[in-house]
């Protein structure tokens, strides 16, 4: 059987489903092939899925510390019941799951389930593009297609050596399907997933190591915010070593657990726990889709694509985790809106990436876009900060989260706007308001003009907003 559309999708995490929704916005007919389940790696192995144990983890430390709000209560009775918080993660991605099947169906996209391949010119098409299906049943398909998106995600990094076995060494795939919280548990990896699963964890009263061969956690984000997490992690018990290399080839496991050594600034190290969770990054899904049937190259494992998302073949795009860039999922979701749009010849709603929001949901929460300070510098800009405690903003009292700050980091002479960083409550949400500043390149005068209302964590960005030029009002 052969289907014939506009736009073909490989792929079905948020940019793919997005792209293949934009496309019939736009009037297209839309095939959109998946092997697995709609919604990709964010829907069900990754951003929904640890933010619900993320959020169990937090009303869990929440009760622990409820004496702080004059609330007693008895800590013997507060208890974790970790089937309970896998069955709530579970039910919540299955409803985002269903809510996804609709809207494929309110849109009339064909849904092709199995695993697709590119195929060369054909009878069908004089061009590469087509797209050959395996079926679940075993039976083949073809997709032809005008145009074809490339959205096939990526899948966690392997470290040589510590090859993942599901019982003793974890991929984030399989720390999300765990039965039973784990006694002790080492991370190797100080990077995005790597402090959101210590934080999660600890909070959870696993005790936790996380080890990061880089001089400090988080190396992409501002060196400050790094350091305050690394600070406040630390008060709550995780253990963390920087500038470590890991012996690979002393890792021995058994029925207690695992061992590995490590050298670190300080000599060797032998680091033991129950568990070893390996968060090193992820790498692209290029592997096995066709791409030696087409001209799309390929730089260090990713697909090379313009900034619409165009390969080196005009009628197949690229986009999302594939692509490599900013790995986020709502960096995925406007890639495949761009490319449809560029696709279509309507005028892409192309961000810069230096204005893609950054987010992190460990405890506390980072939030950042564009330019760290020692970046900045780099680029040889004449900078002046802004810098704003959450302790002197009255909200973050209030709801006792009162450690960590917003910085603002602008050019002088120009007065723009490079960078903005968070670290503290609800970062994540705040962010957009200073994105939104970037996007339409106002100056910290301007947002800090904007009232805020009081008491809110908002608060916080208009402060940091106008103490870039010192007029700063509660610090």
């Amino acid at each position: 059987m052969t289907i014939e559309v506009d736009v073909a999708i490989l792929g079905g995490g948020p940019g793919g489903y997005t792209a293949a929704i934009r496309a019939a916005q736009e009037g297209k007919r839309v095939a959109l092939v998946e092997m697995d389940r709609l919604g990709g790696t964010c829907l069900h192995k990754g951003c929904i899925p640890s933010k619900s144990l993320l959020r169990s983890a937090e009303v869990y430390r929440t009760l622990l510390d409820a004496d702080q709000f004059g609330i007693a209560v008895d800590r013997s009775h507060i208890a974790v019941d970790f089937g309970q918080v896998q069955r709530r993660k579970d039910d919540t991605v299955e409803q985002l799951h269903r809510g996804l099947q609709g809207l494929m169906k309110k849109h009339g996209i064909t849904i092709v389930k199995g695993k697709g391949r590119i195929i060369g010119p054909s009878i069908f098409s004089p061009r590469s593009g087509s797209l050959a299906v395996e079926l679940e049943d075993g039976e083949m398909e073809s997709v032809v297609s005008t145009n074809l998106i490339i959205a096939t995600g990526s899948r966690p990094r392997l470290l040589p050596g510590l090859e993942p076995d599901g019982v003793h060494i974890l991929t984030s795939d399989h720390a999300l399907a765990l039965e039973e919280l784990p006694t002790s548990i080492l991370i190797v990896g100080g990077g995005v997933i790597g402090v959101e699963w210590a934080s999660m964890l600890q909070d959870f009263g696993v005790q936790v190591t996380l080890i990061e061969a880089g001089a400090r956690l988080l190396p992409g984000e501002d060196t400050e915010v790094s350091a305050a997490l690394a600070k406040q992690l630390g008060r709550r018990g995780v253990r963390i070593i920087t500038s470590a290399s890991l012996k690979t080839e002393s890792y021995q496991s058994g029925d207690e657990g695992i061992t590995l050594s490590a050298t670190t600034p300080d000599g060797d190290v032998i680091l033991t726990s129950e568990k070893l969770l390996l968060s090193i990054g992820r790498q692209a899904n290029v592997e096995g889709i066709g791409l030696e049937n087409t001209d799309i190259r390929t730089v260090d494992g990713f697909i090379y694509a313009n900034e619409f998302g165009q390969t080196s073949e005009p009628h197949i795009y690229a986009i999302g985790d594939v692509v490599g860039g900013v790995q986020l999922a709502h960096a995925a979701s406007h890639e495949g809106i761009a490319a449809v749009q560029h696709l279509t010849g309507s005028t892409p709603a192309h961000t810069p990436p230096h204005l893609i929001p950054r987010c992190i949901y460990s405890k506390p929460e980072i939030a950042s876009y564009g330019l760290t300070e020692d970046g900045a510098r780099t680029k040889g800009h004449d900078m002046k900060i802004g810098k704003i405690p959450f302790q002197a903003i009255g909200k973050a009292l209030v709801l006792g989260e009162a450690e960590g700050f917003v910085k603002v980091i602008a050019d002088r002479k120009t007065n723009d706007i490079l960078g903005v960083h968070m670290i503290g409550p609800h970062a994540t949400d705040l962010i957009s308001e200073a994105a939104l500043a970037g996007w339409l390149n106002a100056t910290p005068w301007e947002v800090g003009a904007m009232i805020h209302p009081h008491p809110t964590l908002a608060e916080a960005l208009g402060e940091a907003m106008l103490a870039v030029d010192g007029n700063a009002i509660a610090f």
